[in-house]
């Protein structure tokens, strides 16, 4: 599987794909329309690699050295050429005072630091 990607990746030269019919594995269900890749299908196949090791390797630049055979400073400098690639990805997070409220129930603050917290202290 990993082959056909890379090989439909060759293909079409890094060009913009539209998707326009998936069908759900298993399945006679398929589903028309145009669909536009996500953002890291988009990224060349060698980026996609370079992702996925650094997410296997929990972010650790110094095992993306050893993997990959280069200096700190070219894993940051890939990150960052990757990053600008990949849109801005906003994290609905909790509340403060749900968040404080949730540590407090699980007895990591005291009620105390909370009342400080939730005043914004």
């Amino acid at each position: 599987m990993p082959g056909d990607w890379q090989e439909l990746t060759r293909l079409t030269r890094g060009r913009p794909m539209i998707v326009e019919r998936v069908r759900l594995d298993g399945t006679a269900i398929a589903i028309e329309g145009q669909f536009e890749l996500p953002p890291l299908a988009r990224l060349p196949a060698e980026d996609q690699v370079f992702v996925t090791a650094f997410v296997r390797s929990h972010g650790s630049i110094k095992q993306m050295e050893q993997m990959f055979g280069v200096s700190y400073p070219t894993v940051k400098n890939r990150l960052n050429r990757i990053s600008r690639q990949l849109p801005f990805v906003q994290v609905n997070s909790m509340p403060v005072g749900e968040d404080v409220l949730a540590e407090l129930e699980r007895g990591e603050i005291t009620a105390e630091r909370a009342v400080e917290r939730l005043k914004g202290k």
